[in-house]
Parts: structure tokens; sequence; C-alpha cells
């Protein structure tokens, strides 16, 4: 399995086709040209974590089979960013794991997962310089829904009443000032939903394929129930992750880096096509690789904690501020 030296080396690829890239192939190293046929990326594909190809394109047997070799997913997106297939290279034949998946069927593991949430978007408030009112009542409210989570036991419905209380209170705190209208996935109500669906999008696909690693189930799920074609366990874990995309796309708005005049409204949505996406996807990108050895470590030790049975006590927590150890 890969070894967490080895993963700080891999690297997260994204090719716009819409903006005349081409992608090809010179022995076993991956090349990427511009509109002009200069080369705007080179590297050997053993360094090849997830290749992210936005537009149309044309898959040829050499790629497939250089994904298979060196083990890296393909994610193929369409110009709205909306992923239309998945390529993968999962480790296959982890029967004991997936047993142990078939079988357990508690709510512990859910409880911190949704605990570990609450305490990433507290920490996500609190790296806001200059709190309001607003944002310091939305800390002690999501405070007070851990310590709830931490002295009692609950069902699925019960946390997701916790978890829906938590994200009201914490997204208008976080985005106060944008004319915030609530998060409503894949409505695309505003631009700011718009944003956060593709960076859960791109750290979804993260998250899948670290966890195809190890051999999961990812249809499997702990906290989000066994739903047709969903990725549940997927789903589960880019929970505590989440405020890694909510934080940039604040900081973004600070920033200027949001241009409204970058998205096409079309029946009450508000879409990034072709070459506009490609500079919000490149900085959501960025900062979820400032955070990739806490992604890797907090999957890995998730894996070694629910094959080992351990307590919940000693599953990882992930965090946005510190490394895990």
């Amino acid at each position: 399995m890969l070894t967490r030296p080895d993963f700080m080396h891999k690297q997260i690829l994204c090719v716009f086709t819409s903006r005349g890239e081409k992608l090809s192939f010179k022995n076993d190293n991956i090349i990427v040209q511009d509109e002009d046929k200069k080369i705007k990326y080179q590297s050997t594909c053993y360094r090849l974590f997830t290749l992210f190809i936005i537009g149309h394109t044309t898959l040829t047997s050499g790629l497939i089979q250089r994904a298979k070799k060196f083990q890296f997913s393909i994610i193929l997106m369409g110009h709205n960013l909306k992923p239309y297939a998945t390529l993968n290279s999962p480790t296959e034949g982890n029967v004991i794991l997936r047993a142990k998946q078939y079988n357990y069927n508690q709510t512990t593991i859910a409880q911190h997962i949704v605990k570990n949430k609450l305490q990433t978007q507290k920490q996500t408030l609190k790296r806001i310089r200059s709190k309001t009112d607003k944002n310091k009542k939305s800390i002690q409210k999501i405070n007070t829904l851990i310590e709830l989570i931490e002295n009692s036991s609950f069902d699925f419905q019960h946390l997701l009443n916790i978890e829906g209380q938590a994200a009201k209170t914490y997204f208008q705190a976080l985005y106060e000032g944008e004319k915030w209208q609530g998060r409503k996935p894949r409505t695309k109500i505003t631009p700011t939903n718009t944003l956060l669906d593709i960076g859960y999008t791109l750290l979804f696909n993260i998250v899948e394929a670290l966890l195809n690693l190890y051999g999961f189930d990812i249809y499997k799920g702990v906290y989000h129930q066994t739903f047709y074609q969903r990725k549940s366990l997927v789903c589960d874990l880019i929970e505590p992750a989440r405020p890694i995309i909510d934080y940039r796309i604040r900081k973004a708005h600070h920033l200027n880096q949001i241009n409204h005049d970058d998205f096409d409204y079309h029946q009450g949505q508000y879409l990034l096509l072709g070459k506009k996406a490609a500079p919000y996807s490149a900085f959501l990108l960025e900062e979820i690789m400032h955070h990739k050895e806490n992604l890797f470590l907090y999957i890995q030790q998730y894996y070694r904690a629910f094959m080992q049975d351990k307590k919940i006590e000693q599953y990882p927590i992930f965090s946005i501020n510190s490394k895990i150890d």
C-alpha cells in the first residue's frame, strides 16, 4: 500500500481541454501542452495520484493502461465541472475489511464523524480575525452541540438534526456580508453555492481515491445510509474536511477573486463553464493540496482503527489547524 512519504510526492493534475490543453505521453512521462503546443507540465506517471480532465476528450488505451500500471485515478468532468465518469484503480481482494464493513451496524463512528465535522467548523470560524457578534454566538452554539454529542448517544436522525443546526449557524457566520441565502446543495442559487459544489466535488474524488487505496467498499457507509449508487463511505469521511473548501471560498471573496461576470445565469442557476472555470478550480485544488498530508493520514488511520477494532477514542480526528501525528 502507498506509504506517507510516497504520497507526499504525489501530484493532482487538472487538464482543461476547453482551454486547448492536450494530454500526451512519452515513455512513462505525462505531458500537458497548451493551445500553442508549449509544454505546461511534464512529469513521470509515478508521481501522479489523480488526473482531472475537464471538457471533451478521447480516452486512449495508452492512458487507461498507464492509469492501471501506476495506479492513478482519472476523473472526467464536463465543462460545468460536473463529473460524468471515474476510472479508479482500487486495491482488490481485501475480504476481511469488507466483511467488517458489512457487519458493522452501530452509530458510534457516525457520532465521531459528526463531532469531528463540528470541531473543524468551529476551528474555521475561529480563524476569522475580526469576529462579529454573530461569529462569536455561532462558535458558542457549535461548542454546545459538540458537548451534546460527547455526553449522549444518538440515532442517525438525531445526528442529522444536530449536523443541520450546526451547519445553519456556521454558514450564516462564515459568509456574513455575502448575501448568504443558505446552503442548498446542487441548486446553484448563488455563485458561492456553485463554488461550494465544485470544491466539494474535487475533494470528494480525492477522498474516494484515498479510500480505494485500502480496498474499502465505498458504497457501504457508517453514517450515510446505503442508497442506490451513492458512495456513502466517501460521503461520510469527507464531512470533517469540508471546511477546507468553505474557508477558501470566504477568502476568495475577500481577495476579490470571485467575479460574478464569470458565471452564466441559466434557469435560476449560476454556472461556471469552459475557460472561466479554470482559475476557480485552480485555487480550490491548491487549497486541497495544502491539506493533502492530513487527508492521507486521516484515511490511513481510519483504516487501521477500523481493521483493528479500536476504541472510538483511538479513531483519527481531522484538523485544519495542525497535522495528524
